[in-house]
């Protein structure tokens, strides 16, 4: 099993805060939505957040690529639009790239 972080940013406006979180309830997911993160190879995911910085945890198959998750999402119909509404609420970090949503993290300390 393979575990990734990623960061991103909401707008700082507490209404636009709240409707992401509504979106993200178990009853107001889109059913596109989970099929596509269950059929990438995506094992669990959570998203943390604090004030407006959102946490991605993902834990998925030996098999499952960042990249080919992104092609996959590229090409449903049902992922387009539920990123075309998310980038609503959301904003890129300030170092990320040109189009880039969530930026991935790097591992600076792990305790067992």
């Amino acid at each position: 099993m393979k575990t990734y972080c990623f960061a991103l940013d909401l707008h700082d406006d507490p209404m636009l805060i709240e409707e992401y979180k509504h979106y993200h309830r178990p009853e107001s997911i889109w059913p596109g939505v989970l099929d596509h993160i269950r059929g990438s190879g995506i094992l669990h995911e959570t998203i943390y957040l604090t004030g407006n910085r959102l946490v991605m945890i993902l834990e998925a198959n030996d098999d499952f690529s960042p990249e080919d998750e992104a092609a996959a999402g590229s090409a449903s119909s049902a992922m387009q639009q539920w990123e075309a509404l998310m980038w609503k609420y959301q904003k890129a970090l300030p170092h990320a790239k040109p189009g880039q949503k969530w930026m991935p993290m790097e591992k600076i300390f792990e305790v067992s």
